[in-house]
């Protein structure tokens, strides 16, 4: 049976866990090994995925590196990167593993990885699609201005998508955000709430059992939007109530362990 935890998400942080069949992998480095135990014990990753290499993703990997000596998948972009960076350049090398980014990688025993490049302003961001051993599709995408063709494919065979909807444009262009912040942020960087809903309307089918959304602004956002946003693009389609689930990925807090 696949399982998925979420220990946060957000500009404070962000790592999740997900596993199967015995085997586990960590997306995303936020979060110390310490942090990571005491949350969930029988905490037991095999590798660890980066998406890109700002720091709410990457923080940890040095001490993850250092302590459970866990692989560390990135492209070789960010690879790069990370040997340049304080936080993961004393004890990247021995744990460096490179995505191939035109076919699969087998990250742990039966989890086939493909990594695909989303728009950000990162040295290199890309989302996730994963094939875990049991047969779940299991699909990430956080930290996007925009989804592309590709991601949108990988969307629409997800039984789980985990998905950006960071901003209420309301709350970004109303805000006090200096002016240049709000370009970053709308113009390439993030996924609003509305941009979620549109990429969820586009990517539905009936197969998807959990929509689960990420990376939400603690200025710019809120739970309730998010949901909100998320539920009456569901509810356009037809979509009845409860035969997703659909749930939000908390800053700060980790959500129980999920059956996916």
């Amino acid at each position: 049976m696949s399982r998925f935890l979420s220990f946060t998400s957000g500009s404070c942080g962000n790592a999740a866990y997900l596993d199967c069949d015995g085997h586990g992998i960590l997306l995303d480095a936020a979060v110390s090994p310490r942090t990571l135990l005491k949350t969930y014990p029988d905490f037991h990753p095999e590798a660890v995925l980066i998406t890109h290499d700002h720091g709410d993703h990457i923080r940890s990997i040095g001490p993850l590196c250092k302590k459970l000596s866990l692989p560390v998948w990135a492209t070789t972009a960010v690879q790069e990167a990370l040997l340049r960076h304080p936080s993961s350049r004393d004890y990247l090398i021995p744990c460096r593993r490179d995505f191939n980014l035109s076919g699969e990688n087998e990250v742990a025993p039966g989890f086939l990885v493909r990594a695909f490049v989303v728009p950000h302003d990162a040295t290199e961001t890309v989302g996730f699609r994963i094939l875990l051993p049991d047969g779940h599709n299991f699909v990430l995408m956080t930290d996007l201005g925009f989804v592309t063709p590709e991601a949108m494919a990988y969307a629409r065979e997800a039984d789980t998508l985990v998905i950006e909807s960071n901003y209420d444009e309301d709350m970004l262009f109303g805000g006090n955000y200096p002016p240049e912040l709000k370009r970053r942020i709308a113009g390439g960087a993030h996924l609003s709430n509305e941009a979620c809903a549109e990429a969820i309307r586009e990517c539905w089918h009936p197969g998807l059992r959990n929509l689960f959304l990420c990376h939400l602004s603690g200025n710019n956002n809120t739970p309730e939007l998010a949901l909100s946003s998320a539920r009456n693009a569901l509810a356009s389609l037809g979509v009845e109530p409860g035969s997703v689930n659909l749930r939000i990925l908390p800053r700060g807090v980790a959500t129980p362990l999920l059956n996916l």
